[in-house]
């Protein structure tokens, strides 16, 4: 077996492959624009492509793709073949710039907004060359960008990079001001740990509910779940480990810096967690993480969920984004340093994202917003549905020190003394991990925590760049005609503190205290999706994305149709397959275990001895209730999805009919079903208990 540094990156034309397969000019003109955003000539193109084909061609390709990150939350893809007609009936192997630039998608079937006209079906999909290209099978995998016809984005990638593009500007402008002339291009870096869920094939396939929806629709709380913290970095399981063994090797030879694998809180959940990479390149590595998790876990005998919430009861999947920003000289700009108090580069940059994350609560929650989402958010396993900032004391003391015009004293920090003569003696840190938080400083980034498995990253990296950029550029606009750059730069600071300081919370934020201080803060709190999209379109949030170049308002309409037209759909799914599964399975097991029971009440009676059968009488009488009020509730649940279906209002309106009527009632059936399984013999109900999905992996 090779060793992991010669297959690592072998299937991606990376920086190793250019070399080998351009020419000097040609690698360096990438190398740039790969590194820092710079233009690469179209004339170079046919070079490149040439390049990569034969690259491509040495593993086994016979086609190409172009890869793209349309508004479905998934990716998208289209192969042809590498194949050319030659003479005598022959055919030759070629790739030109052209075809690599720029490509035509049939856009007709992918979610737009309404901002292309239904008879308007071409797309274009245009190379991305900041993000590498890869081999999967057979494939030439090329990331692009995804435009209809008229130039409008339908796409995940070109916001996120306009973003990136914005804020390095913003940045270099900043410190270009602090006296910084060195510092060319600044760089979003990312990394995205990675929560899903193991469980066997053969009870999967035997749920309609994980097959269509992800998520178990029904099932009872087995008699154990977490509450003894005994999976959380516990031993891996065997059948796991190989898994994780497989995934590793898939991943490294994609170039994705998987690093960290370990057990979850939640019986059979898992993570996965990648070292930092540029903002666009992570977003792509999580796609294709997320893709090789699903494509992997069949050969082991599993199917891999990233739903948010595959079982009541036991902790949800997430996805912590860890944002950082750092210079093309090597500079983390949100490391403090031994004394952050003298360091106040990372103070203006720090005070950037608290006034970013106050003014832009609602947009850093709407990146968030899905309907698995909802099930995470605020229910004590997963940050609230409220934004705040951790920063922990020494930072916020530092903050309150320069807004008051006084001297910071730093405190010295312990050492912890192990009382153990043969281990290490090592510094207290000056904070903890405060991981009830939303958006946590810890240490020389920040990590968002809101966000749910199965998200696309490129949402809330694109909002947390372009806020960012927004207050960079307007300390920019005061440091530039500043007279005095030392004295206005505390001046920043100490306004920022005092007009934003709300957005900082260090407490526990699943305190129910947390949600009456934060109102009185006039912090927001939407605790479902459509309530947090209302807020999309809002005057403010309009202005920020024209000013920045990330959306039109036209884009920002569209994207709002599409996630609520979403939510929708992904809701009615969910209701009608309970009711499929309530009327096909449910209600006929229960009612044949009522008809057994009754027999074997009847049969006692008959006997000599007069048997008294209560017990048996009483469980037929619960049952037979239970049945009743199941009914019931089907019969709702289908007035609920017609109500739903008749609707003729706007998108926003339809998903608050799916929120508060359709999934108010899936609530209320499951509930009885989940206590008439309860009663059930096991031999009757028709699906694999939460028991056995759960505790036999």
């Amino acid at each position: 077996m090779n060793s992991i540094p010669e297959f690592f990156g072998s299937m991606v034309f990376n920086d190793e492959a250019m070399k080998k397969f351009l020419s000097e000019e040609v690698y360096k003109a990438l190398k740039s624009t790969i590194e820092n955003g710079q233009h690469l000539d179209n004339s170079m193109a046919n070079e490149v492509a040439n390049g990569m084909k034969e690259w491509a061609l040495s593993l086994g390709c016979t086609h190409f793709t172009h890869w793209f990150q349309p508004m479905t939350g998934i990716t998208a893809e289209k192969h042809d073949s590498f194949i050319v007609p030659a003479d005598s009936g022959k055919v030759i192997m070629e790739f030109s710039g052209k075809e690599l630039i720029k490509g035509e998608s049939d856009a007709s079937s992918f979610p737009s907004g309404g901002i292309r006209a239904t008879f308007e079906a071409r797309g274009y999909t245009a190379w991305d060359p900041t993000s590498y290209a890869f081999v999967m099978g057979n494939t030439l995998y090329i990331p692009t960008i995804f435009l209809s016809y008229t130039g409008e984005v339908l796409d995940k990638k070109t916001p996120l990079l306009r973003s990136m593009e914005r804020i390095s500007a913003e940045a270099v402008r900043l410190l270009k001001a602090l006296g910084r002339d060195d510092v060319t291009h600044v760089n979003a870096s990312v990394g995205a740990e990675q929560e899903y869920f193991l469980i066997d094939k053969e009870m999967y396939l035997e749920r309609r509910d994980l097959m269509y929806t992800g998520r178990t629709l029904f099932g009872a709380r087995p008699p154990k779940g977490q509450e003894m913290d005994d999976h959380y970095f516990g031993a891996i399981k065997p059948r796991v480990a190989a898994f994780m063994e497989d995934l590793d090797r898939e991943l490294w030879k994609l170039g994705v810096l998987a690093k960290t694998e370990h057990n979850e809180a939640a019986p059979c959940q898992h993570e996965i967690a990648p070292i930092f990479t540029s903002c666009n390149l992570a977003s792509d590595q999580n796609q294709l993480t997320m893709r090789v998790m699903k494509n992997l876990a069949p050969k082991h005998g599993f199917v891999c969920l990233l739903h948010e919430k595959p079982f009541e009861g036991v902790n949800g999947s997430g996805k912590h984004n860890n944002w950082s920003l750092s210079t093309n000289t090597g500079e983390n700009l949100f490391r403090p340093g031994k004394k952050p108090f003298e360091n106040k580069q990372f103070l203006l940059f720090l005070s950037a994202v608290i006034k970013g994350v106050d003014e832009f609560q609602d947009l850093l929650r709407i990146s968030v917003a899905t309907a698995g989402n909802d099930h995470r958010l605020g229910a004590h396993e997963a940050p609230p549905a409220i934004m705040s900032i951790f920063l922990g004391s020494e930072l916020e003391e530092i903050l309150e020190a320069v807004a008051n015009g006084e001297e910071y004293i730093g405190v010295k920090r312990a050492k912890m003394g192990l009382g153990v003569d043969a281990l290490p003696e090592f510094k207290k840190d000056t904070t903890d991990r405060n991981r009830t938080s939303p958006f946590a400083f810890t240490g020389n980034k920040f990590e968002f925590r809101s966000l749910g498995s199965s998200l696309n990253i490129a949402c809330p990296n694109i909002i947390i760049n372009t806020i960012v950029a927004e207050q960079l550029s307007q300390f920019a606009d005061i440091l530039e005609k500043s007279d005095n750059v030392e004295k206005d730069v505390e001046k920043i600071i100490g306004d920022v503190y005092r007009n934003h300081h709300r957005i900082i919370f260090n407490g526990n934020n699943y305190a129910e205290e947390w949600l009456e201080e934060a109102k009185s803060r006039g912090l927001c709190n939407y605790r479902t999706m459509p309530e947090a999209m209302e807020h999309y379109g809002d005057e403010k949030n309009i202005k920020l994305f024209e000013k920045n170049k990330v959306y039109t308002a036209s884009e920002i309409h569209a994207r709002t149709e599409i996630l609520l037209e979403s939510y929708s759909k992904t809701i009615n799914i969910e209701a009608l397959t309970m009711l499929d599964m309530a009327r096909k399975d449910i209600f006929p097991a229960v009612s044949r275990f009522v008809g057994e029971v009754s027999n074997t009440a009847v049969s006692m009676k008959k006997l000599e001895a007069g048997i008294n059968p209560k017990a048996e009488i009483e469980l037929i009488a619960k049952l037979s209730d239970l049945l009743i009020k199941f009914s019931q509730y089907c019969n709702e649940l289908e007035e609920a999805v017609n109500k739903a279906h008749n609707h003729k209002g706007d998108a926003l309106s339809l998903a608050y009919i799916y929120c508060n009527e359709v999934l108010g009632t899936m609530n209320k059936l499951r509930k009885v079903s989940d206590e008439m399984e309860q009663y059930t013999d096991a031999q009757y109900w028709p699906y694999p208990s939460y028991g056995r999905l759960m505790f036999t992996v």
